[in-house]
Parts: structure tokens; sequence; C-alpha cells
């Protein structure tokens, strides 16, 4: 039993659904469970939708619209005309309907409840379309068996609850079909709300399933032919890694790598199970693949970017030392606000911190430090982390730019700068 993953960029019009159905008619005799992600940009225009709404924008009505049309020329493409799934998508728009027509009780609750529908309309379209061309599928709403608690946005798994579900529903079905189609990103409560798992959660959808149903493995499908060393957006002449350790992948992930999400490897991990990346471009290609005590040698200096970051210097008012007591009201305050540090730093008067500037978060944040603490920061910065470093590699990246902070430990460095 295998899980596979197909991102948004895999499924972003009616040829790559097409296209997906190649790949999986390679497996005929697996038994598969595919999660999906929204289709395309989908994610991005739902959180405008959100966005709109939120701010009593008048727009929030037509960007809707705009999201719908997209799928409705996508269903076009792939149907004929008065199939059932036109309905029973538009049935999932007429729900968003509904949410725009009530006062946001939250802005998180209320992403979670539109956004979702992304993922919830392209499965339905393509395990319809599976089924079109005679390729047997089962439909499962991933909000009816990977629960959650009331996060929104980033909710936490109830692993026990889970893991019975998961186990008892998709045995069940695959005996049926061998191919199961679910959402990635997307939870539910127990009072039956939507949550999500953090942007671009599919990613940790399919390891949730992996590690419940015990799969052989887990192939994420992508654009790219592998995992590479850094991002080709970034950097010219990157090298495609042909296999990497779970310590190594979960470092990547967990400094901001974005070909991965950071709670995927986890789970694995505990299985034992091989992950996957290949491309549903060349879906014959090898990939790359993550397991225990799985290392490029010589390693490879890997280079992740995170751009549009604050440095934050968190200080006393009365000038004293930032002793254990601070620390530990200024990360209270940093678990309440659900903000991630991305690099910390300490000195005798000061506690450096650098994190991604979010429009919505960081406002809350500065105002609550600064209820205790004295408060400066700059922003319009770039972080580089580079697991397995050398000094040739970080003075290429210094070329041309002002350091604001460095900080390396045996395996990985860390650097903030802003352009000269």
């Amino acid at each position: 039993m295998q899980v596979f993953k197909f991102g948004g960029a895999s499924v972003k019009d009616a040829s790559s659904i097409k296209n997906i159905k190649s790949i999986l008619s390679r497996y005929t005799a697996d038994s598969l469970v595919v999660v999906v992600s929204a289709m395309g940009k989908t994610t991005n225009a739902l959180e405008k939708v959100v966005n709109a709404h939120f701010n009593n924008d008048d727009n929030a009505t037509q960007l809707l619209n705009e999201v719908k049309l997209f799928h409705d020329e996508i269903i076009a493409n792939l149907f004929p005309v008065n199939h059932p799934v036109i309905i029973e998508v538009n049935n999932f728009f007429v729900e968003a309907e509904w949410m725009l027509e009530e006062k946001p009780r939250s802005y998180n609750f209320l992403y979670d409840q539109i956004v979702s529908i992304g993922e919830l309309v392209s499965t339905k379209i393509i395990s319809q379309y599976l089924l079109l061309q005679q390729m047997d599928n089962t439909w499962i709403d991933a909000r009816g068996i990977i629960l959650t608690d009331n996060n929104y946005r980033n909710a936490n798994i109830d692993w026990l609850q889970t893991e019975t579900i998961i186990v008892e529903t998709v045995t069940s079905q695959l005996k049926k079909k061998n191919i199961v189609i679910t959402q990635g990103f997307i939870g539910g409560t127990s009072e039956n709300y939507t949550t999500t798992l953090g942007r671009e959660g599919s990613d940790y959808t399919a390891a949730i399933i992996a590690y419940c149903m015990k799969a052989d493995s887990v192939t994420i499908w992508k654009d790219v032919p592998g995992v590479l060393n850094a991002d080709p957006r970034f950097f010219d002449d990157t090298q495609k890694l042909e296999q990497i350790s779970y310590l190594d992948a979960i470092e990547m992930t967990y400094y901001g790598a974005t070909v991965i999400h950071p709670k995927t490897i986890k789970p694995l991990e505990n299985r034992g199970i091989p992950l996957y990346v290949k491309s549903f471009l060349q879906p014959e290609g090898a990939g790359t693949i993550i397991g225990k005590d799985l290392n490029t040698k010589p390693f490879v200096p890997n280079l992740i970017v995170k751009t549009n970051q604050v440095l934050i210097s968190i200080s006393a008012t009365d000038f004293s030392f930032i002793a254990e007591d601070n620390l530990s009201a200024i990360f209270n305050i940093f678990a309440t606000q659900g903000i991630k540090i991305n690099l910390m730093q300490n000195s005798a008067i000061s506690f450096s911190v650098c994190l991604d500037n979010d429009a919505i978060a960081l406002p809350a944040l500065l105002d609550a430090l600064k209820q205790h603490f004295k408060v400066r920061y700059n922003d319009n910065l770039t972080l580089y982390t580079i697991r397995h470093y050398n000094q040739f590699t970080l003075d290429s990246l210094l070329k041309g730019k002002t350091l604001i902070l460095e900080q390396r430990s045996r395996n990985t460095a860390q650097i903030i700068t802003r352009p000269n």
C-alpha cells in the first residue's frame, strides 16, 4: 500500500488532471491513497476572499465567483454537459457563499472554512474524472478521518482517534476499490468544523495517513526532478540530491525549505517509511529518496532562503540583564501568539529573534511584547540557512549584501542580510 500526494502545480488545469490519470495507471496492481491539494493557485485566490470578507470588502463575492469560474472551465474540459460533478462542486461553493453572508467570528475560523473548499473541489473533480475513465476509486472526506483540535489555521492532530478512524475507514474502502482519493491540508473538529494543518499541509496529510496505515512508502509528486540543494528561483547550478537522511530532511524543512512541509518527516521516521520526491512531468525518473541513514556524500551544501524577514531585538525596560524569568515571559508571549521563531540569539541585555513578517500576526506580537519590554526591529531582511556549509558558500552569499547577524553550529550556519 502506497500513499501519493499531488500538489497544486500537478492539478492546475485539465491536462494536468489527465496526466495524474496516466501516472496512476502505472500502479493499477497497488493499493493507493491519493492525497490532493487545491488546483493551481486556488488557495491564494481563496485567501483573498477571506481577507476581503474579514475587512468588509464588497468584492468578496466577486472574488469567490472568479474561483468558481476557474473550476467550471476545468470541468467543461473534462466532463460531458450536465455531468453530476457540476452539482457536487457547486454545492461546495454554496457553502462558502453562506459563510460570506455571516459576520466572521474570527479570522482564523473564517480562513479554514473558506480556504478548505479548494481541496474539496479538486478531489471531487479528480475522483469523478477517474471514474469517467473507468478507473475505480473512492472519495473520502478528510474532515471525517483526520481529527484535530480547534486551533484554526494550524490545527493539532488527535493521533489516537485519527489512527483508529483511518485504519478502519481506509482499510475497508481499499478492500472494495484499490484507489482512495482524499484531501490534503484539512481536518475536522469534534464539532464538525473544518480546520487546516498549516500552509502547504498536504504533505503532512500524506504522512499522517501513511503512519496510520503503516504504508510501504509515500511519494510526493512535484514539478521538479527531486529535492534540490537550493531553490532555483534564487540560485543557479542547483544539484538534485539522490538521497537524504530523515535528520537532514527535518533540519531543511524546519529552517524553511519549501519542497516538503516541516511536519511531514517525523511520522514517517517513526515508522521507517521511505519518502520519495518525484517529478509528475517525468514520472519514470528516480527522484530523491528520504530515509534512515541516507546522505549524499560528500555533503553538498543545502541552501534555504526566507525573504521578508523581521529581526526583533527585545530588552528589559530598565537595562537589566535578560535573565531566565525574562526569557520565560518572552517565550510565553510567542507561544500565546502562535509565532514560530526562525532564529534566536541572546546577549547580556537583549534577546533577538528572526521571524516571518506576517501582516496579521506581527502587529499583535509587537503590542504584546511592548507591554513588558523595550522592542526594536528591522524589516525587509533575508534569512539564509546553509546545512553542511563551507566558507566559500558563506562568502558567496554575502556578496553585495550587509551582514546583520550570523550564527553557526557544527553543521548549520544562518545569516541575516539586507541589500547594500
